[in-house]
């Protein structure tokens, strides 16, 4: 858990597979509560979700059944120069990091290293031995944009790994990413 130091945990903890999920502020965040839930039927893992403010336009948190960390949380967690800092307690934590939904503004920032919420601070202070997979989605046209193509490769120079978007009807009613 986070707060407590890595090395106290169980035995028992230790036999699980520990996902952390970072969601981003794309209508594909629709699909968290389905995403955490087919992860959960996978035996010996263990899931925890790190959401930006505004992923949290997307989905019903109370149809998440994992915990649930967002900013909040990383600032009440931390009272004084002791106490442990949450993005780093999650990256102590997690075996994998999945990123899905990745917008193309979490994307920029990621790419940029910029560290303004907890998802991208957990990201910013990844283990990069352990892996980061990433799922972009955004509308076509902000796909189609040069700089993404850049800021992908960028990601993948980390050594994250990318899943990549499929052609789809959009809520937005265009066909593409």
């Amino acid at each position: 858990e986070p707060g407590i130091p890595a090395g106290n945990s169980s035995s028992v903890a230790q036999e699980k597979f520990r996902v952390l999920v970072g969601v981003t502020g794309s209508v594909a965040a629709l699909k968290l509560p389905l995403l955490v839930a087919e992860l959960l039927k996978i035996p010996g893992l263990e899931v925890k979700v790190v959401t930006t403010e505004r992923a949290k336009h997307f989905y019903n948190a109370q149809e998440i059944p994992a915990t649930l960390y967002g900013d909040e949380e990383e600032w009440q967690l931390w009272k004084g120069r002791s106490d442990p800092v949450l993005h780093i307690e999650l990256r102590r934590w997690a075996d994998l990091m999945v990123v899905a939904p990745l917008d193309a503004n979490t994307l920029a920032k990621v790419a940029n290293g910029i560290c303004d919420n907890l998802l991208t601070c957990v990201i910013r202070a990844w283990d990069l031995s352990k892996p980061l997979l990433f799922c972009p989605a955004m509308n076509t046209a902000m796909w189609e944009h040069p700089i993404t193509a850049r800021q992908v490769e960028q990601l993948k120079g980390f050594g994250y790994t990318e899943i990549p978007c499929v052609v789809k009807k959009l809520v937005c009613g265009d066909e593409g990413q």
